[in-house]
């Protein structure tokens, strides 16, 4: 649970701490909440780890990751949420993720000024990096920015390979010509690749289905398959400008691994109608991602309690029948108009590159 009291407009990084804080928890409702803001109190109903017993003989199921010849975790651990609290509190997480099975490490190079990407390369000492697929991101749009962004999150992760290095933001229609024009992102992650430093190479993004299309043109044009794609996918999701409807085909047929995120919508859906009165759960909300034909749901857990429920509900997983989806969404429908819960598609609250262009350009995190 959040602590403290939130006053006052809030950035994009005060609005994802809020959202992941309780991105697994149960919320009571909250009066005047609305889509178009976030309350200004901390979020009631967060759950505790002595909440969750976890099932005897219970084990971490894994899926391939496309065409990589790697099975990761179906539950990764979000890198945002890690920086929110102190080194220590990142290193508990990451110990307990790891020592339950959870092998999937989501990060990027400006998650929290670069705490996310240093306090995790320090919690995978002692033996710990060697049991984790480690993924992060990089922002630049230029060979020489990647390039260099690229060099500082290995030096920040302490690792002297990246398995997994994705184009982060992919969110406006000149990302796929920027990435992959002469002097651009792609030189480098090609560069990267043939010196060893990364594995494999994918991209990220939450704006729309119809840049993520572009980005998957581009790549065929330019005789390049990428490894893996990542975006939103979550019972809000299914039912406006959808990834899931639209991408997620597109991926299963290219056997490209699927990285669902924001299976709480950072959160904003926990607010919404359906969740506040209880009658959709967090839970079912996992197992919805859970269920589509993602090769690991990433999902934002800064404290124990939301871990372990995270952990509980992939240990416990089951598919939903057809049935059962059906009915879940038929209850999820009426929130979800004009994306209303899901403001990283329709409002720059979510954008850290428009906030910041100069990521695009330079390998400065303060400008």
């Amino acid at each position: 649970m959040l602590k403290g009291t939130l006053e006052g407009t809030l950035d994009r990084r005060d609005f994802l701490a809020i959202g992941t804080g309780c991105a697994a928890a149960t919320l009571l409702p909250i009066p005047g909440a609305t889509a178009a803001g976030v309350p200004k109190h901390p979020q009631p109903g967060a759950p505790s780890p002595g909440d969750f017993k976890l099932p005897a003989g219970g084990k971490m199921p894994t899926r391939k990751l496309g065409k990589t010849g790697v099975e990761v975790s179906m539950v990764g651990l979000g890198g945002y949420h890690l920086g929110l609290h102190d080194e220590a509190t990142t290193a508990r997480l990451v110990h307990t993720a790891v020592d339950h099975g959870l092998t999937f490490m989501d990060n990027c190079w400006d998650y929290n000024d670069g705490n996310s990407q240093r306090w995790m390369g320090s919690a995978l000492q002692g033996g710990y990096r060697q049991r984790v697929f480690l993924m992060t991101k990089i922002d630049g749009r230029t060979r020489a920015a990647a390039a260099a962004q690229i060099d500082q999150s290995l030096k920040a992760l302490r690792t002297d390979v990246i398995d997994l290095l994705q184009v982060h933001e992919v969110i406006r229609t000149s990302d796929p010509g920027r990435v992959f024009a002469p002097g651009g992102t792609m030189e480098a992650l090609l560069a990267a690749r043939q010196a060893g430093k990364i594995r494999f190479i994918g991209f990220t993004g939450h704006k729309s289905p119809d840049i993520h299309l572009a980005m998957l043109e581009a790549a065929d044009a330019h005789g390049f398959a990428f490894d893996t794609v990542q975006m939103p996918l979550n019972v809000m999701d299914a039912h406006y400008d959808s990834f899931g409807r639209r991408v997620l085909p597109v991926l299963v047929d290219k056997k490209i691994g699927v990285l669902g995120m924001k299976p709480l919508g950072s959160g904003l859906i926990l607010r919404s109608a359906p969740l506040a009165d209880g009658s959709v759960t967090p839970v079912e909300c996992l197992q919805y991602a859970m269920s589509l034909p993602t090769s690991v749901v990433i999902t934002g857990c800064d404290t124990p309690g939301v871990l372990m429920q995270a952990i509980d509900t992939a240990y416990r997983f089951k598919p939903l029948t057809a049935a059962a989806e059906k009915a879940l969404l038929a209850r999820t429908a009426p929130a979800a108009t004009k994306g209303a819960w899901e403001k990283y598609k329709t409002s720059q609250m979510f954008d850290g590159t428009a906030q910041n262009p100069h990521w695009l350009e330079t390998a400065s995190l303060a400008g």
